[in-house]
C-alpha cells in the first residue's frame, strides 16, 4: 500500500474538507437567492435580528474592534459584539449602543453562531464554514477584518474563502486574495483597503503617553507557538546566551503556547524563573511591554509587525523553517510577503550565530538601514494610518445600506 505521511494526510484532508465546502457555499448562495425571488425580496420584521454583529474568538482580539465598537458608539448606531471569552474586556465597557455578550466558548460560541439572524457580521476568526463554525442562513454577508499586517495567506488552508469581504491594509493582500480564488475557481470577494484598526489604536496610545527608556537594555523574546517557534527549537539555547549579555530579558509566550506547549514552557520557566534580570510576560494588553523594549526576538508573529511599525524598533528573527503545506499559502507561487519583507527590518538568527546574541543585537540595533527598511514596510501593509476605524465603519453602514435596498428596509442614515 502506499503511504501518506502525516502532514500530507492532513494537507488533503483540510483540501477535502474545502472543497465540499464549497459546494455547499455556492449551494446556500442560490437557495438563498430563490427564497428571496419567491418571497417577493421582502424581509420580515424579526426582533432577534441584529443589523450589525461582531464576533471575537478571543479576548486578545478586543484591540481589533475596540475603536469599531467606539466608532458605532459616537455615532450612536447599534451593534452587538458577541465573544467567546468570558473575561473579554468589552463586557467591563458602559456602551449606550454596543451590546457585549459572552457567548460560550468553542462548540457553544458556534452554535449560537450558526443560527443567528443578521445583516452584517464582522470576524477575524477564519475558517469560516470549513470546520464546525458555518454560515448561518439568516446572515446575509460575512465581512473578515485582520489582526495582523501579515499575510492572510498565512491562515490554515480556506482561512478566508468563504467570507463575503475582507478588509485589507496592503495592495499585496488583494493580490493574493484575487490569486486564491482563480485558482479554487471562487467568486470574487468585495475587498476594501481601510487599514488596521488596532495599529491605530496603538500608535494613538503612544502619541499621548511618549516612548519609554529604561536604564539596561532590554531585549523582548516574543515566539510564536507550534513546532516552529523559537522557544519549541531552541528552548535553553537561546535563553541561555542571552543572559550572558549585560540585558534585561523579557519573555513573553504566545498564550496559545500557555495551554497547548505546557510540556516545554513549564520546565523551562521552573528552570529560569523570576528575577532581576529574566522576566514572564503574560499581559493580555501587549503594549506597556512593546513599549518598554529596545530590541525584539521572534519568527513569525504578527508582533514583530507592531513592534517595529509601531514603535520604531529593530528586530531579530529566526530561520523560518515554515512549512506552507496546511496553509493557503503554498497555493501560490510567490513568496509570503511577511518572509519577504523581514531581511529589511531586521537580522536573522541561526544556528551559527546564536552563540553570539549579544553581538547581533548590538549591531541590529546600530544598523540605519533597518530604520529605512522598517519606513517602507509601512507603507506598504499599514494604509490609511489613523483612519481605519471610520473607514471600516463607513463600509460596513454602506455595505449594509446596500443589501437592504432592494428589501425595502430602512437605509441607516450615517
Amino acid at each position: 500500500m502506499a503511504y501518506i505521511d502525516p502532514g500530507t494526510g492532513s494537507m488533503l484532508f483540510t483540501i477535502l474538507i474545502g472543497l465540499l465546502s464549497t459546494g455547499a457555499y455556492k449551494s446556500k448562495d442560490l437557495t438563498m437567492k430563490a427564497k428571496m425571488l419567491v418571497g417577493g425580496g421582502k424581509a420580515k420584521v424579526d426582533k432577534d435580528h441584529f443589523d450589525f454583529v461582531i464576533y471575537s474568538d478571543h479576548k486578545r482580539y478586543w484591540n481589533v474592534f475596540e475603536p469599531v465598537c467606539d466608532e458605532f458608539e459616537n455615532r450612536g448606531l447599534q451593534i452587538v459584539y458577541m465573544t467567546s471569552s468570558e473575561d473579554d474586556p468589552a463586557l467591563d465597557k458602559n456602551y449606550d449602543h454596543v451590546t457585549c455578550e459572552y457567548i460560550g466558548e468553542g462548540n457553544k460560541a458556534f452554535a449560537r453562531l450558526n443560527r443567528l439572524k443578521a445583516d452584517i457580521l464582522l470576524s477575524t476568526t477564519p475558517s469560516l464554514d470549513v470546520f464546525n463554525w458555518k454560515r448561518s442562513h439568516n446572515v446575509k454577508y460575512y465581512v473578515h477584518i485582520p489582526h495582523a499586517p501579515s499575510d492572510l495567506t498565512l491562515y490554515r488552508m480556506f482561512g478566508i474563502d468563504f467570507y463575503d469581504a475582507i478588509l485589507t491594509s496592503g495592495d499585496y493582500h488583494r493580490d493574493q486574495i484575487r490569486a486564491l480564488e482563480k485558482a479554487r475557481d471562487l467568486p470574487e470577494k468585495e475587498i476594501i483597503k481601510t487599514g488596521l484598526t488596532y495599529l491605530d489604536g496603538m500608535k494613538k496610545r503612544l502619541d499621548i503617553e511618549g516612548m519609554t527608556k529604561g536604564n539596561k537594555i532590554r531585549v523582548l523574546l516574543a515566539p510564536s507557538w507550534g513546532p516552529n517557534g523559537i522557544l519549541s527549537r531552541f528552548g535553553s539555547r537561546i535563553i541561555e546566551p542571552l543572559l550572558k549579555t549585560d540585558h534585561e530579558i523579557i519573555i513573553r509566550p504566545h498564550p496559545q503556547s500557555f495551554t497547548s506547549e505546557k510540556d516545554i514552557l513549564d520546565p523551562l520557566m521552573d528552570r529560569y524563573p523570576e528575577s532581576d534580570r529574566i522576566h514572564w510576560n503574560r499581559d493580555n494588553d501587549n503594549f506597556d511591554v512593546l513599549k518598554g523594549s529596545d530590541i525584539m526576538i521572534s519568527d513569525f508573529s504578527g508582533v514583530i509587525f507592531d513592534f517595529c511599525l509601531v514603535f520604531d524598533k529593530p528586530v531579530i528573527y529566526t530561520d523560518a523553517r515554515f512549512d506552507m503545506a496546511p496553509y493557503d499559502a503554498c497555493w501560490l507561487k510567490e513568496e509570503p510577503w511577511t518572509f519577504r519583507v523581514l531581511p529589511r527590518i531586521g537580522m536573522k538568527l541561526t544556528e551559527d550565530n546564536l552563540d553570539n546574541i549579544g553581538d547581533l543585537i548590538e549591531k541590529c540595533m546600530k544598523d540605519p538601514s533597518f530604520s529605512e527598511g522598517r519606513e517602507k514596510s509601512r507603507q506598504e501593509t499599514w494604509a490609511n494610518i489613523g483612519l481605519s476605524a471610520g473607514l471600516v465603519t463607513d463600509y460596513l453602514i454602506d455595505r449594509r445600506n446596500r443589501l437592504v435596498s432592494e428589501e425595502g428596509e430602512e437605509e441607516i442614515k450615517q
